[in-house]
């Protein structure tokens, strides 16, 4: 899937969390993450499966395992203090990429929240990233 075709998706996707309380018809439950575009600085929304993960949130960059990373992994890395939107709840959070046993144990909880994150790194050669979105307070 081009990138277009993604981010027509998730305009859609976006549009339909928030008129539905965050619920998607035939989504498995979803979180939204507004970043900063790492290049343009522009405000971008992205719908993202939902990993709890303590009181915080996992953001898996899989992009179904292609072979680069999403867009929105840039922006994290770029711009680390985003929004978080779950439900109906709006909060403010920092990304922080994970690495070593944090990671792996991180990525273990997400393929079992959502099992095809370990079919997606077995399509890739890159080591799918995994950022903890957690709570700024």
């Amino acid at each position: 899937m081009k990138d277009s075709d993604f981010i027509e998706n998730n305009v859609k996707v976006v549009d339909e969390f928030r008129a539905n309380k965050g619920k998607v018809a035939g989504w498995a439950p979803l979180i939204l993450i507004t970043t900063r575009g790492a290049k343009t600085g522009q405000e971008r929304v992205y719908p993202l499966m939902a990993v709890p993960y303590g009181d915080s949130y996992l953001a898996v960059a899989s992009k179904g395992g292609a072979p680069k990373h999403p867009q929105w992994y840039h922006n994290l890395m770029a711009h680390p203090d985003i929004t978080v939107e779950v439900n109906n709840e709006k909060f403010p959070a920092r990304a922080r990429q994970l690495s070593g046993e944090e990671r792996a144990k991180a990525f273990e909880e997400a393929a079992r929240v959502f099992a095809p994150y370990a079919e997606y790194q077995q399509k890739t050669n890159r080591e799918i990233p995994v950022f903890l979105l957690e709570r700024v307070k």
